[in-house]
């Protein structure tokens, strides 16, 4: 008797290695396609905690005696001390920091990198 050996195991291998050929293609697909809506979808909710922040309003007077004088106020007399005092053009006044002393009657300034003091 003889025994006929019959190769299963070839056309099995190559069958199994079509199909996951193939299905390691379509997932690639489907990957690219779910990863756009997501992106779609970032920015709107990054957006609305920033939304939610507001703006405090704040107002500063210092009083000293019978006299107030706002912040604004004072800025304006330290651009007046720029423009006439130190005989500068008001368009190169970029930067001013003032400091009060009331105990002096003094605000001390630092405009442009220039320091000074006028009294109040």
């Amino acid at each position: 008797m003889a025994v006929e050996k019959k190769s299963i195991a070839k056309p099995e291998a190559v069958k199994a290695e079509a199909p996951a050929k193939a299905a390691a293609k379509k997932p690639a697909a489907k990957k690219t396609a779910a990863k756009k809506p997501a992106a779609a979808k970032k920015p709107a909710a990054a957006k609305k905690p920033a939304a939610a922040k507001k703006d405090v309003k704040a107002k500063v007077v210092l009083q000293l005696g019978e006299r107030e004088y706002t912040e604004a106020a004072l800025v304006k007399i330290a651009q007046d001390v720029w423009k006439f005092d130190l005989g500068k053009d008001p368009a190169e006044l970029k930067k001013v920091e003032l400091y009060v002393k009331p105990e002096e009657n003094k605000v001390y300034y630092v405009m442009n990198g220039e320091s000074g003091d006028f009294n109040i």
